[in-house]
């Protein structure tokens, strides 16, 4: 097999939601004759200057991504990307202010969409580049959900069905209000009266009476998840009750909550998948669990005490669709009693098979993963063609680029804006060697696929996939 081909740079930002499915990106890319370096996100771009050219598989194109494509330019990689958050997305306007950015999106040469609806926002977006390449892909997050890779998770499922037996799965969404630091909110706190408060960085690209609407809306139900912890531990107590933040909340609440109640837990560990795998059902409000169980037959509510139309309906709508709706708690406590006794199974119906339709791609047939790469295979047929930047402009990206490290490793000790450390390891807490090329074999297990797939540490956190 020929391996002249560009070495793919996959960075992971969130590890427990994103890392399993760029690994099996990484492992259908080297069948495919490409090396991949994966890894934490912030060290691929520290030493970003230090790789041979590349492909860099972004998740996003908004205004913090603009230097590093800046700096990636200069020193040589194309970057091609999709947008984690555009399959539960905000309303077009405010998508387009908060999650693409004009300049930015000119530095990309390809776009990877999770459905026809995502290519659709994207080619109504007013500064989307002339001839800009959309491809209708899906998702590598979705592939993980397709009933082929389940098994790869099946050790996992029956670790937390012997861990935790019967068990009802409370995901949620709250980070807007509730984030990990408070910078991160839609609102930063006002430490005096009468001021107005400034936006935090959920609220950057949005309207000010949009970030109010959806502050108001998600405090309100904060509110009510907090309140119904407590109420159906008391309703089902012969099922215990796994909780399940957001990656980027603050967990302090509900420990406090799971401290006064017996039979509640508070967990982020591991991908979501072998959760929805092992559980009787999930409760959620507008989260994308709720179409991650539609996908895989499980059984979910979507809890709606508060009711914003705007809000509900231009960003949530597709999870609240593909789910059972309760709006208050004795609809959600009989809706309950009816899945748990098998008289209830998970929600189906032509209205909510046509709008997931509409929004992934690759549920059927080739997999998100390998349309990805069919794409960049076709890429690399030309990539000899494309000529190295001059050398000025090469040291000037690497100049650049640790500029970008310092100033970063500067502003923590004196930006609150900056997310601490603990943040960083919250989201990503790393993975060993040994681990790495544990779950490597488990895809060519699952996948049946006898390609010699072969994992090396090449820097903290950052590892090469080839053959």
């Amino acid at each position: 097999m020929v391996l002249n081909k560009p070495i793919l740079l996959i960075p992971v930002e969130n590890q427990v939601r994103e890392l399993d499915a760029k690994l099996l990106l990484a492992c259908i890319a080297a069948r495919h004759g490409f090396s991949s370096i994966i890894g934490l996100h912030r060290e691929i771009d520290f030493r970003i200057a230090s790789f041979p050219r590349g492909i860099y598989l972004c998740k996003s194109m908004t205004g913090r991504n603009l230097k590093m494509f800046q700096i990636m330019r200069n020193v040589g990689h194309q970057i091609v990307t999709w947008d984690e958050e555009a399959l539960v997305h905000l309303p077009s306007e405010t998508y387009y202010s908060r999650r693409l950015d004009p300049v930015a999106i000119r530095y990309v040469s390809h776009l990877f969409a999770w459905g026809e609806d995502n290519a659709e926002l994207w080619r109504r977006y007013p500064f989307l580049p002339d001839g800009m390449p959309i491809h209708v892909t899906g998702n590598p997050r979705s592939d993980m959900l397709r009933s082929e890779l389940q098994p790869f998770y099946n050790d996992e499922m029956g670790h937390l069905q012997k861990m935790h037996g019967d068990f009802i799965l409370i995901n949620t969404n709250f980070n807007h209000v509730n984030a990990f630091f408070p910078a991160q909110n839609l609102f930063r706190p006002v430490k005096k009266d009468g001021v107005e408060p400034k936006f935090g960085k959920a609220a950057v690209g949005m309207s000010r009476e949009y970030a109010i609407g959806l502050r108001d809306h998600k405090q309100s139900l904060f509110d009510a998840f907090k309140d119904l912890i407590p109420r159906l531990n008391k309703a089902f107590p012969d099922h215990k009750l796994v909780v399940r933040p957001h990656p980027t909340e603050n967990q302090d609440i509900y420990r406090q909550i799971a401290g006064r109640c017996k039979g509640v837990v508070v967990t982020n560990e591991g991908n979501v998948v072998p959760w929805l795998m092992a559980t009787k059902a999930v409760i959620h409000n507008g989260c994308t669990t709720g179409i991650e169980a539609f996908l895989m037959g499980v059984p979910a509510i979507s809890y709606r005490p508060h009711i914003n139309e705007t809000i509900d309906n231009g960003f949530y709508r597709l999870p609240h669709l593909v789910s059972y709706q309760c709006f208050n708690f004795e609809e959600l406590r009989d809706t309950l009693e009816d899945i748990l006794s098998g008289r209830l199974g998970a929600v189906n119906g032509d209205e909510r098979r046509a709008a997931i339709d509409e929004s992934l791609a690759a549920l059927n047939g080739a997999m998100a993963c390998e349309r990805i790469i069919s794409v960049l295979d076709k890429i690399s047929k030309t990539w000899s063609e494309n000529p190295q930047p001059a050398w000025h402009k090469r040291i000037l990206g690497w100049g650049l680029a640790n500029g970008r490290r310092l100033v970063i490793f500067l502003r923590k000790y004196f930006s609150d804006a900056a997310a601490p450390p603990e943040f960083h390891r919250h989201r990503y807490p790393g993975i060993s060697l040994e681990e790495l090329r544990s779950r490597i074999s488990r895809f060519q297990q699952v996948l049946n696929d006898r390609t010699d797939v072969k994992a090396e540490q090449i820097s903290d956190q950052i590892f090469r996939i080839g053959i």
